[in-house]
Formats: structure tokens, C-alpha cells, sequence
């Protein structure tokens, strides 16, 4: 019996008997990533995945909000890409991934295809976020990242095929061979964050329509190695130079991955928001103004300092991945607002001077300690006339450590739902907490 396989079949053993706390869960992880597909599907680098995916998939009964409807794969890809597609998607703060992103539209495809109930949705869901994360903590996530793979893109596969495999209701056979496909469909680099490029923006829906396509394969009795997660060549051990495999079953149906999301108040990489929070609460504190600032130092963990210390001005991917321009943002305007990354806004003089002003973004190993499970910074800003203000963040808002609450999730649809749904947004927001036999989008998205 394989780790994979151990895990495979807890999975499958789930179907009809995940608990109504975790699928509770689940429905604020499916509003709050229908709410980063629709504000992320009007998005240019979106529109070409939509439109690609359009032309390249087949008519069916999936829909890519914002675009028309197609087969499940196709519609993974829409949508992943659009829930991925500005910062806005939730993280599993360990595995350094984005699962709902990747799950939900996964899912959504495939649960809108064969017709699916909100209850097996949401069991969907709860599955699929337990193999991304189990995954994502069993590859050595740090060594993963900083060996230049995006997590996200990497082990969102198993994540997509495991929510897949639920809805096709696959014993743990067949679930351990979508697992086995989808080890051979795990990709995805960091190299957005050295040369940019919208390439980022893709990994959640490549992930997720590339999980969908190892379970639907499996359905077709393909079949995949029998150890695709910790075998000698497996994922865990294929992408890493610090492998923990017993992760990937260790106090199963005890430790939820779920229960460990973060929930992102601010539309940057989750790795700087201890220090964007902590910018913004010297800022409320102390009533600072740019021109009162001498400069400015943070400190963070050690992936932060090498792959976030950048100039923020230079693209919107750039800002968004910056610690000098969100911290600098903080201090100016509203960090959680996504209209402060907009193409036209982050090249400002007066931010760009502010982000000028940060001097340094400096590991800490109090942060490395407890990265990722635990994400820390500190900002310490020095003023013209000498004073210091120092502030540290260690388990930011919207982290399992201090989680938003239900009508700050529901704030955030609103706001990111605004434009296309108004007033009607919380009525949207109500169809989906009251899931029905029948019910999976609220309404439709187009």
C-alpha cells in the first residue's frame, strides 16, 4: 500500500461522509472564488484564455463566466485563469498554493456537466483542497518554490483530480490513477517573477483543467503509476530538495487542509501582507504622510527578501508581487482595493517616490521558523525627524491565525462583483450559502 494509494482511498472512503463544518467551509471558499472569477474574468489576460478556450473547446454545459459555455476541461481553464488571474484567490499558507483557484473551478466544470448536487459539490471541494495541500506540504514547499517551481501550477493537479474524482465517484483505485496521471501533468515555474510575462496568470487554470483531464482519463480506465506522489520518481521527491512524504497522509481526517485557508483582504502575494498590514497600521496609527518619511526598512522570511524585492512600478504583476510598492501602497491609498493596481495608477509619482524610499526587504529568521505555516514581517519606518515606528505582523489577517469573518468575505464578493452585479450581488451571495439539489453557479455569471 503506496502513500499515494493510503491517500487515494481516505479520499474516496469520504464520499457522503465529509462533515457539515468542513462543507460549511467549503461555501465560503466557493463565494469567495466566484468572486475572483468574475472580477478576474474581465481582465486582458483572461479575455485571451477565455477566447482560447472558446475556440479550442467543444460546445457543452459548462460555464466560463464571462464567456460561453463548453466542456468541463476548457471551462476549468476559463475559470482558473480568471479566479488566478489578480491576486485575489485564497492560499494554503503551508503548501504556498492557491486551491481554490484551482479546485472550485475544476468542480464547477465537471459538477455542472453531470449534473451534479450542491452537496456533492461541496464534498468536491473539501477533497480537492485536501490532496492540493496534502500534496503541497509533502513536496517541501519552500525548497520547492525556491527552486523555481510555482506550486500553484505544480500540485494544484492532484487537488483538480481528486475533486474530479469524487464527483465521478472513483474508489480508491481509480482515484490513485488519476493521482498517477496527474503526476506526469504537474508544471509551472517562477520565472514571472524574475521576467514577467503573464504566464502566472495561466497556472491555476492549467492546474485545474489538467487535474480534470487525469480523472476524466482514469474514468476511461487509463491508468497512472501506482506511487505518483512519493514513489522514487514520484512528485514529492521529482521537485524538491527537501521532501516529506509522510505529509501526505499524516493525521488524515484529523488535520484538515481546509481548515488552514487564508482568505486574502489584499490583492498582492500573500507572502508581503504582514507587511503590508503592518505599514497600514502605523499609517492609521500615527496619521503618517509620505512627506514625514525618511525611509522606510521590512523585514520578512527568506522567499519574500529573494522573489518579492522589486520594482512595482514596472508592471502590474510587478506590484502586485512587490513588497517595496504594497508596503509603499499601505501608507497612500488602500492596499485591498484592486483598482490601486490598476496599469494606469502604479506608475504615480507619488508612489513610485514612496516605494523609493523602502531601502531594504531583509530575511529574518524568526519568520523563516515559521514559514510557511505562519507568514511574519515587520516594517520599521524612520521619519525626517528622527523617530522610528516599528510594527510586527506574525499571522496576518485573513490567515487561519486571525480568519475574516463571514460578512468580511461576503464585504469582498460584493466589491469584487460590483461592477457587473450591483445591488444584486447579495442576493447572488444567498444562492450560494443555500445550496440546492440543483444549485452551482449563482444564476448565471455570463
Amino acid at each position: 500500500m503506496t502513500p499515494s494509494r493510503r491517500l487515494a482511498d481516505f479520499l474516496a472512503g469520504l464520499d457522503g461522509r465529509v462533515d457539515d463544518r468542513l462543507t460549511g467551509t467549503a461555501i465560503d471558499c466557493l463565494v469567495d472564488t466566484l468572486g475572483a472569477i468574475v472580477y478576474g474574468s474581465r481582465l486582458p489576460w483572461s479575455q485571451s484564455v477565455i477566447a482560447h478556450a472558446a475556440a479550442t473547446g467543444a460546445d457543452g454545459p459548462c460555464e466560463i463566466v464571462g464567456g460561453t459555455r463548453t466542456a468541463p476541461a476548457m471551462a476549468a481553464l476559463a475559470n482558473g485563469a480568471s479566479a488566478h488571474g489578480f491576486e485575489l484567490d485564497d492560499v494554503h499558507e503551508e503548501a504556498i498554493s492557491h486551491p481554490g483557484a484551482v479546485v472550485v473551478p475544476a468542480a464547477l466544470a465537471l459538477g455542472q456537466e453531470l449534473d451534479a448536487s450542491g452537496d456533492e459539490l461541496l464534498e468536491a471541494i473539501v477533497i480537492g483542497y485536501e490532496a492540493m495541500g496534502r500534496a503541497g506540504i509533502a513536496v517541501g514547499p519552500a525548497s520547492h518554490m525556491l527552486g523555481g517551481f510555482h506550486p500553484t501550477s505544480m500540485s494544484g493537479v492532484f487537488g483538480a483530480a481528486a475533486a474530479a474524482g469524487r464527483l465521478l465517484g472513483f474508489d480508491g483505485e481509480a482515484m490513485n490513477h488519476a493521482f498517477g496521471i496527474a503526476a506526469s501533468l504537474a508544471s509551472g515555474t517562477m520565472e514571472f517573477a524574475a521576467s514577467g510575462g503573464m504566464a502566472k496568470r495561466l497556472h491555476a487554470g492549467r492546474a485545474a483543467e489538467g487535474g480534470l483531464t487525469a480523472a476524466l482519463l482514469a474514468d476511461r480506465s487509463f491508468e497512472g503509476s501506482s506511487d505518483g506522489l512519493a514513489g522514487e520518481y514520484g512528485f514529492c521527491r521529482v521537485f524538491t530538495d527537501d521532501p516529506h512524504v509522510d505529509r501526505l497522509t499524516d493525521r488524515l481526517g484529523e488535520r484538515w487542509m481546509i481548515d488552514e485557508i487564508t482568505v486574502k483582504p489584499y490583492p498582492s502575494c500573500s507572502d508581503i501582507h504582514p507587511m503590508v498590514q503592518a505599514a497600514e497600521e502605523l499609517r492609521a496609527e500615527h496619521a503618517l504622510t509620505p512627506d514625514r518619511i525618511a525611509h522606510i526598512d521590512a523585514e520578512g522570511p527568506t522567499k519574500a527578501a529573494t522573489q518579492n524585492s522589486m520594482d512595482g512600478t514596472a508592471s502590474v504583476m510587478a506590484a502586485q508581487y512587490s513588497a517595496e510598492f504594497n508596503i509603499a501602497a499601505a501608507i497612500l491609498t488602500d492596499p485591498a482595493d484592486p483598482a490601486t493596481f490598476d496599469a494606469g495608477r502604479i506608475t504615480d509619482d507619488a508612489i513610485a517616490s514612496l516605494q523609493a524610499k523602502v531601502r531594504s526587504i531583509r530575511p529574518h529568521p524568526d519568520f523563516d521558523a515559521t514559514y510557511a505555516w505562519k507568514m511574519g514581517g515587520r516594517v520599521r519606518i524612520t521619519l525626517t525627524d528622527g523617530t522610528v515606528l516599528e510594527r510586527t505582523v506574525h499571522g496576518q489577517r485573513g490567515s487561519m491565525h486571525a480568519p475574516l469573518t463571514r460578512g468580511d468575505i461576503d464585504a469582498k464578493f460584493r466589491l469584487l462583483t460590483k461592477d457587473r452585479w450591483g445591488a444584486d450581488a447579495i442576493e447572488r451571495i444567498r444562492s450560494v450559502r443555500t445550496l440546492t439539489a440543483r444549485t452551482l453557479l449563482p444564476e448565471s455569471a455570463t
